[in-house]
């Protein structure tokens, strides 16, 4: 069984408490919180702290808090020689303080307050500075989610900006199409199938497949309509880089 102790109170630690506590491999040995309330519906007060200097031992830590307070936190860990990852995208290996063994434990995923994942289906993106580490990562990895990847530093920072990509951008869009619904009196319900068969194409497809629409047809008729309707001048401007893009793609420059 691994053990694990998990720094942080916001939606990753929420949610990888819920995993963690939810699996016979996995024992969840404490939460180290500063704002202890945030998840006292998740466990009990006994097992949560809000001094590091009480932190028990563990096979591992993981340190699940904003970017730009990862460093601090490690630094502040009073231990050494131990297994501390954290959970980012963007944030290197490195970054992580020197005293401990280091390594990411980076779930691949959209996580918001209340809403339920199913962590099986979650990519989870490994690194460390060792082979031991590594498989002690694997471990918990591998119990829950079937989807486990080795992924270095560089590799990391690009996958998260692909993922702002089809995940933030793509829902910022889908705010700008709602936005169009509602001031035309239309409801957004509508487009929701559209917007699931677009996510199931490519499973099967490649997205440059999958692709369609006036862009894609080069109906500059359509195009001039659509701009000519859109007032708004950022929802112009974006229209307008998102067609040139659709247009250019495959262009060899």
């Amino acid at each position: 069984m691994t053990k694990v102790s998990i720094i942080g109170s916001g939606n990753v630690a929420q949610h990888l408490i819920q995993a963690f506590q939810s699996n016979s491999e996995i024992e969840l040995v404490q939460v180290g919180a500063r704002n202890k309330e945030r998840i006292t519906h998740l466990l009990d007060l006994d097992r949560i702290t809000s001094d590091y200097n009480q932190l028990q031992f563990a096979d591992l830590y993981i340190i699940a808090v904003s970017d730009d307070a990862i460093a601090e936190v490690s630094a502040q860990l009073p231990f050494e020689n131990r297994l501390v990852v954290h959970t980012s995208g963007t944030v290197t290996l490195s970054a992580l303080a020197t005293k401990n063994r280091r390594g990411v434990f980076y779930p691949l995923q959209t996580f918001s307050k209340d809403k339920a994942v199913d962590f099986t289906t979650i990519p989870i993106c490994l690194e460390t500075e060792n082979e031991e580490d590594l498989q002690t990562l694997n471990r918990l990895a591998n119990a829950i989610s079937n989807a486990v990847y080795k992924i270095n530093s560089e590799q990391r920072k690009a996958l998260h900006v692909a993922a702002v990509f089809v995940n933030n951008f793509v829902n910022h869009l889908y705010q700008i199409g709602n936005e169009i619904c509602e001031n035309n009196q239309i409801p957004f319900e509508i487009l929701k199938p559209l917007i699931q068969e677009t996510a199931n194409k490519i499973v099967t497809l490649s997205p440059k497949e999958a692709q369609t629409g006036p862009a894609k047809r080069n109906d500059l008729t359509t195009i001039e309509a659509h701009q000519q309707f859109l007032t708004d001048a950022t929802q112009s401007k974006i229209y307008t880089l998102l067609t040139q893009s659709i247009q250019n793609n495959g262009k060899k420059l």
